[in-house]
């Protein structure tokens, strides 16, 4: 088990209780892919039981400037296929380019559907892109945050893992920040875009435009 206490450990006083993150590997098998052979291995959350996966492929531990993906549970288009967002796309596109290097790792962090707001009220906001709205104001009328998603448990796994420095697949900015500190380093970012279609094109632009998402989309005139 790794445990991780947050910055702000040590101050004085009630608010600057330390909070300890833990996680722990509870089991590792062999998992062979059409993009390579990987080492699958289950993470449980000490601070709120939930399992996370890591594939890893080669000997990361220990390594300078690790390929990572962190990818955040999407049952609708990672297993279903749906083009309304390119989470699907993305995870395939991850795993293709660790499969091709000599080592890497893919986290798939669970509860984070719908940007952490869960199933049912992601396809509530669906519901409401239908008619209109756009995937931030639909969680904000939902009275959700745009994006309630965290990554400690993530930076955790990766510091299991043994890795330090990490290159990573991402164009979500706010991730970036999410892995500097605690003795994880993001070294280089590397795009992970897909082509957009007639179904999803208005939500990543939308991303972009409210969420600072690096999707080199142009910009509404």
């Amino acid at each position: 088990m790794i445990t991780m206490v947050s910055p702000g450990a040590g101050r004085e006083g009630p608010a600057a209780q330390p909070q300890v993150r833990s996680v722990r590997c509870e089991a590792s098998a062999r998992l062979p892919t059409r993009h390579g052979l990987f080492t699958a291995r289950v993470y449980r959350s000490g601070t709120d039981g939930l399992e996370h996966m890591a594939l890893v492929k080669g000997d990361v531990a220990g390594r300078e400037n690790v390929l990572a993906r962190v990818h955040s549970e999407c049952m609708t288009g990672d297993i279903f296929g749906s083009l309304r967002c390119d989470c699907g796309q993305q995870l395939d596109a991850a795993l293709s380019r660790i499969g091709q290097e000599d080592a890497g790792v893919l986290l798939y962090l669970r509860n984070h559907e719908g940007r952490g707001i869960g199933l049912a009220p992601k396809l509530r906001a669906y519901a409401l892109q239908d008619l209109g709205r756009d995937t931030v104001e639909a969680n904000i009328e939902l009275g959700l945050p745009a994006d309630a998603r965290s990554y400690e448990a993530a930076a955790a796994i990766l510091l299991d893992l043994g890795l330090t420095t990490i290159r990573l697949m991402s164009n979500n900015p706010a991730k970036f920040a999410a892995f500097e500190g605690d003795g994880l380093r993001v070294v280089e970012r590397l795009p992970l875009l897909t082509k957009p279609t007639c179904e999803n094109f208005g939500y990543l632009r939308s991303k972009q435009a409210k969420m600072g998402h690096l999707l080199g989309l142009p910009s509404v005139p």
